[in-house]
């Protein structure tokens, strides 16, 4: 076996490893705070040894917070990926926040996690924020919607979804989780500057699929 190959399967194992951790720390993230968390858990739900641990991470908080910022950033990939066809730019953060605020519905493992992180998910440099950032001033820019402090508009709108969202984990009925992410994307368009009718009208067009 040459050195190269070694080396490759050797990398391969390493990516696995840490994986297979970042998955553990990820399912954890749905029940549990960290803080109740050990490394001795966290290994073995992986299937990894315990000394496998300080091969990838220095600490159990390192650990998190690479779990999720992954989480943020595959949601900001979906909503890309979704929302991709969509013309309007207001249409474009609206249905990114519908899409969203849904998650109790479609993706309850994802909601826990974004619940349980609070602010900082909307505070983050990856993920949901600069691209709901993006969304605003593309929809700004071309005069669909107005805000003044790009920071209190993310602020406002964060605020606002995490507590919908907050509140689509307790709805016992699908429909009132998905009412409450249609109101939800109505009432910021409004805030954002658009007409009652229009804000309606946009918030009620359909969604494209969400895998």
């Amino acid at each position: 076996m040459s050195e190269t190959t070694s080396r490759n399967r050797s990398d391969r194992r390493r990516e696995r490893t840490r994986a297979a951790l970042v998955a553990a720390a990820k399912a954890m993230l749905t029940t549990r705070e960290p803080g109740e968390v050990s490394i001795q858990e966290l290994t073995d739900a992986a299937d990894v040894g315990f000394g496998s641990f300080y091969n990838h991470f220095n600490s159990k908080q390192e650990l998190f917070e690479a779990a999720v910022e992954e989480v943020i950033e595959e949601h900001g990939a979906m909503l890309d990926e979704i929302t991709a066809d969509i013309e309007d730019p207001a249409e474009v953060f609206a249905a990114s926040v519908r899409i969203t605020a849904r998650f109790p519905r479609t993706h309850p493992e994802l909601a826990k996690i974004i619940d349980r992180v609070g602010p900082r998910y909307i505070t983050s440099d990856s993920g949901l924020a600069p691209r709901a950032l993006r969304d605003l001033q593309r929809a700004k820019d071309a005069g669909r919607l107005r805000f003044e402090d790009p920071a209190v508009a993310i602020a406002c709108a964060g605020g606002a979804l995490l507590g919908v969202l907050h509140l689509g984990l307790t709805a016992r009925k699908p429909a009132a989780i998905d009412r409450a992410a249609n109101q939800l994307a109505e009432n910021l368009l409004r805030m954002f500057g658009l007409t009652e009718t229009d804000a309606h009208e946009v918030a009620g067009r359909t969604l494209p699929r969400i895998r």
